[in-house]
């Protein structure tokens, strides 16, 4: 990874500050995405610490918004003359129904829409770039769902579980849909179940949800240095050059669900993502 770029996007904790480091070792440059500004700091003093010499810069931005998306795209590529990783982490499980300054259900806003924003802002950066890898974050969770495209923004019978496993298989879609578009361009897609990790997912909720979410940490979680295992394999080895639009789990191609397969649900929800996007046309 000597002289490479990579992006990561929730980088402050969790399994984007593990990945960071391990590429960062690895000799990458990193460009780092956070939302919390002490968090981010924080997280900048333990990169330097456990990887001396490591070249290492963070942005803020909240995921969800287009505003800030736009904004931080702007930065970012001002940051990175070229993009040889882009690695979408960031995301989070609402319990409760909310809604974004841009009107949308706030899970499929930030585990959805901000990978499909952030990637197209900076997807002819990563062609110019080319080789380049695109590394989606996406979960077992993804099965059992269905999306349903009269309700993509889960305001029929609210469930923050439902709404998140939705979210994961919009991911997996969206993987697909996009490595399709980057056909012969020397940039590849793949996404990936990191686990079920010992992170901070799901402390921003309260009440049972967050008690039960904690408790299923205790007893089945996995570390964060296991979690970071697959997402940094994707972005670096070389056994996978040229591989695209596959999901990985333990770092092992393996098939999602039978939904997460379906050409023409990925090309619906890219259209309707288009739509909803809201941004400026590609040059």
């Amino acid at each position: 990874m000597n002289g490479k770029t990579c992006i990561i996007t929730g980088a402050t904790d969790g399994i984007g500050l593990e990945a960071a480091a391990r590429l960062g070792a690895l000799g990458a440059r990193l460009v780092l995405v956070g939302r919390n500004r002490a968090k981010g700091e924080a997280a900048l003093a333990t990169l330097h610490q456990r990887v001396p010499g490591i070249t290492v810069e963070m942005h803020y931005a909240d995921l969800s918004r287009r505003d800030e998306v736009l904004r931080l795209a702007g930065e970012l590529l001002a940051a990175a003359p070229r993009i040889d990783v882009l690695l979408n982490n960031a995301g989070g499980f609402f319990a409760r129904r909310t809604l974004t300054e841009d009107g949308l259900e706030h899970t499929f806003a930030l585990n959805h829409m901000g990978y499909f924003r952030l990637t197209a802002l900076l997807r002819e950066r990563l062609v110019a770039s080319a080789p380049a890898r695109i590394v989606n974050v996406a979960s077992e969770a993804h099965r059992g769902a269905r999306l349903d495209f009269d309700d993509l923004q889960n305001a029929k019978g609210y469930r923050g579980w439902k709404a998140y496993q939705r979210s994961k298989l919009a991911n997996i879609l969206f993987t697909r849909a996009l490595a399709r578009r980057l056909v012969g361009t020397g940039v590849t897609a793949n996404c990936l179940h990191p686990g079920f990790v010992a992170t901070g997912f799901g402390d921003n909720n309260s009440g049972l949800w967050r008690w039960a979410i904690a408790a299923a940490k205790r007893v089945m979680a996995i570390p964060v240095e296991r979690g970071a295992e697959t997402p940094v394999y994707l972005a670096s080895s070389p056994e996978i050059d040229g591989v695209t639009a596959k999901y990985f789990d333990q770092c092992r191609e393996r098939a999602p669900d039978a939904p997460a397969q379906d050409e023409a649900a990925a090309e619906r929800l890219w259209a309707a993502s288009e739509k909803l996007a809201g941004l400026p046309p590609a040059p």
